[in-house]
């Protein structure tokens, strides 16, 4: 027999076994998925942040379905995702309320000092391991940048040697949050105006010779609205609740004598630009 028709029809034989072997092996070791999981991996936003917890879009979507995981665990889709998949799956998303990341701390560098002038690789990691840092507040923003580079989002920016959080655009990732070497960075509800944003704990004198907008622990917020805030370790804190008296609150964050109740700060600076045009 020719050699090459032999070749040919062994191929084709060989072929025929394996495509038998491959059928029987698909039909034995089928694995059965839930339809659901790619309605619900579908339903997701795909940013595969790992904000969740889980190995991405994928893991939450087989987490949720298989182990129970709560629908309200991406936080990148926020309440209108929650409400989908609770629709989707006939369960009950709660009180879902969307959260954003906020940076506490205003020291822009108008108002802050500089311990020595940082301008090696600009990581906020190195530039606080360094000296514990460039700035004479050991607690403040080093605005080098790590937070921008890992948002995916684009919803953190450097302005004036301060990170600030665009609340519009941020999904509440949490990667700014951790990649933060001095834990600045929290979690707020959406809709909360009022925060403190100043994380020094320092006596009063201290903080003033660091930042002129810092929390002195001077307790005039406490005083204004003791139902709102008190001060823990030298530092003034905020617990927002519908009950607060709105005037109280804004009488707490006017009578600020460094403006580091937000929006105290912001209201102020604008009121100067108005004067000045």
């Amino acid at each position: 027999m020719n050699p090459i028709l032999l070749a040919v029809i062994l191929l084709g034989v060989l072929g025929i076994v394996f495509a038998v072997i491959l059928s029987f092996a698909s039909r034995v070791f089928h694995v059965k998925v839930d339809r659901r999981i790619s309605e619900v991996r579908e339903a997701l936003p795909g940013a595969n942040c790992g904000a969740c917890g889980f190995p991405g879009c994928d893991g939450l979507a087989a987490a949720i379905i298989n182990d129970g995981a709560p629908i309200t665990a991406c936080p990148v889709g926020g309440p209108p995702l929650h409400a989908k998949l609770a629709q989707m799956l006939g369960a009950d998303a709660g009180d879902s309320v969307r959260e954003v990341a906020v940076v506490r701390c205003q020291g822009k560098e108008a108002y802050s000092k500089d311990k020595f002038k940082y301008t090696v690789i600009r990581d906020c990691r190195a530039n606080h391991a360094l000296q514990g840092g460039s700035k004479v507040c050991s607690y403040g923003c080093l605005g080098c940048g790590s937070c921008v580079d890992v948002c995916a989002f684009d919803a953190i920016h450097i302005i004036d040697g301060v990170a600030i959080v665009d609340e519009d655009k941020c999904t509440a990732c949490k990667k700014c949050i951790s990649e933060c070497p001095r834990e600045l960075i929290v979690l707020k509800p959406y809709d909360q105006e009022v925060i403190v944003k100043c994380m020094n704990k320092d006596k009063g004198k201290f903080v003033r010779q660091a930042c002129s907008v810092g929390c002195i622990a001077c307790g005039i917020c406490v005083k204004q609205c003791p139902d709102g805030f008190k001060l823990e370790n030298n530092l003034s804190v905020f617990t927002p609740s519908d009950d607060l008296d709105p005037v109280q609150v804004q009488a707490a964050i006017d009578k600020c004598p460094t403006k580091c109740i937000h929006p105290g700060l912001v209201n102020k600076e604008n009121t100067t630009e108005e004067k000045a045009s």
